[in-house]
């Protein structure tokens, strides 16, 4: 019985021995970088929006090339395009993932760069953003706010959404349409005889399903992520406007930033801004059959009377809004 017993301690004895020198063959590991700060981007948008994927690459790109001293932190869906904007120029967040609200707010004067009719496709945009207007239009934004442009993303057209088929001007007319609270769109939808009804983007699906406003317009991806389908049966592909938006960050803490991290988020702003554009153009035709998929009917409507339609609105805000420009100056560009 003894015999037995101490057979059984040397065999515990030896296993733990050999646990032990595996332990110490083992190669250690070791832990995480402890984040030295975080930066918050704040997006109005939600998941499956083009904005917040551009968010989520550039919280991949910042985390790896820090080593992990540099945490990013998503705060999206919660709050609209304008508290987004207020919070990111106050510096309660860091950077925002967000529509066209810093240019309209800070640089007013150039706003044309993001309103409907205006322009003709992306790399119309792409060539006003980097010519001299856009140079304008950023040192206006940095003078008047508090936040840089790292870069803008591609989101798409913008289409409309309806409870019924639109095919000209005519059957827009009193049409109750949501749009965001931006005054200059309201007047080339009002010019095209629309009601328009300013909602924010967290009174956007409520809004349509209570029906407060029956028809809406956005990039496709908005359309998608907010599941607009459930509540709109009709996509009227309007092509209305060339959809950009930006990733911005607060001047005052960028600037306090060392070097080799500015450096570090100047480039993954770029990369994601760029990732997310091309992600969005080689995309866009699928999010336009997931949204056939889910039943809503595509209407192809007489785009030029629209567009015509719209033209005295447009005219009439380059000679009181937007007097920095024509718009034959912007067309020739």
């Amino acid at each position: 019985m003894r015999t037995a017993r101490l057979g059984i301690i040397l065999s515990i004895f030896a296993l733990a021995c050999f646990l032990f020198a595996c332990a110490e063959m083992a190669p250690t590991v070791k832990p995480a970088a402890k984040a030295e700060k975080t930066i918050r981007i704040g997006s109005p948008f939600k998941t499956g929006h083009i904005l917040v994927d551009a968010g989520e690459k550039f919280k991949e790109l910042v985390e790896k090339g820090s080593g992990g001293r540099i945490a990013v932190e998503m705060q999206i869906g919660m709050k609209s395009e304008e508290e987004v904007n207020d919070l990111n120029n106050k510096g309660t967040i860091e950077m925002q993932s967000n529509g066209n609200r810093p240019l309209e707010i800070y640089a007013p004067q150039y706003f044309f760069l993001g309103a409907p009719y205006v322009l003709k496709d992306w790399d119309h945009l792409k060539r006003l953003w980097q010519g001299n207007l856009g140079k304008k239009a950023r040192e206006q934004l940095e003078k008047n706010g508090n936040v840089i442009y790292l870069g803008i993303v591609y989101r798409g057209l913008r289409q409309t959404t309806s409870k019924k088929p639109i095919y000209t001007p005519a059957d827009a007319y009193g049409l109750k349409l949501r749009l965001p609270k931006v005054p200059t769109w309201i007047a080339v939808w009002g010019e095209i005889g629309a009601e328009p009804v300013p909602l924010t983007l967290p009174e956007l699906y409520p809004g349509l399903k209570e029906g407060k406003a029956d028809a809406s317009e956005g990039d496709l991806t908005q359309i998608t992520s907010f599941k607009l389908n459930e509540v709109q049966t009709h996509l009227i592909m309007t092509n209305h406007m060339v959809q950009i938006g930006g990733m911005l960050i607060n001047k005052p803490f960028f600037d306090k930033l060392s070097k080799a991290d500015q450096d570090l988020i100047i480039k993954a702003g770029k990369e994601a801004c760029d990732w997310a554009s091309t992600k969005m153009i080689a995309s866009e035709k699928g999010v336009l059959l997931e949204l056939q998929r889910k039943g809503m009917q595509v209407v192809i409507p007489d785009a030029d009377s629209f567009r015509e339609k719209a033209k005295p609105a447009v005219e009439q805000l380059f000679k009181t809004t937007w007097p920095v420009t024509t718009w034959a100056e912007v067309l020739a560009q």
